[in-house]
């Protein structure tokens, strides 16, 4: 199925622009006429997505973070939140709630659960040394279940 609208952002790994990819992708989400708690969720999960970026990926300098998103027919948004940062060792571990490879105490390591809390789907693929790709996937609801006349 090919997407009917995409869209690709780039910017740097500043926790300033994480609120910056928030606002992105909810407006560009809103073509689909989500509703006020699809929109929350969108926007939290891709907000973890970039903090983990921030925080992980690039733990001691300054890099870049991709977002593509891409809406389908049938009303799923298709988020890619990318990095070529340090890539993650162990992606099952790293998606276990309360891992963190924060070198403080102030993580509490859910980002990943809360993603998937969110979302109908979370896919992370990551090289060492490499790129790391977060693919989020969420189904918004149609007109006629908002309303209540499905």
């Amino acid at each position: 199925m090919r997407p009917t609208n995409s869209i690709k952002i780039e910017f740097e790994s500043r926790s300033v622009n994480e609120g910056f990819a928030r606002s992105a992708i909810a407006a560009f989400a809103a073509q689909l006429d989500p509703t006020i708690d699809e929109l929350c969720d969108i926007k939290t999960a891709v907000s973890e997505a970039v903090t983990n970026c921030v925080v992980h990926a690039y733990p001691d300098r300054l890099g870049k973070v991709y977002i593509s998103a891409a809406i389908y027919p049938d009303r799923r948004l298709v988020m890619k939140i990318r990095d070529v940062g340090c890539g993650i060792s162990d992606v099952a571990k790293a998606m276990e709630p309360l891992f963190t490879t924060g070198a403080d105490d102030e993580r509490s390591g859910l980002g990943f659960s809360v993603m998937q809390s969110l979302t109908d789907r979370v896919r992370v693929r990551s090289k060492i040394g490499g790129p790391t790709t977060v693919t989020l996937e969420k189904k918004l609801s149609s007109k006629g279940e908002k309303d209540g006349s499905l």
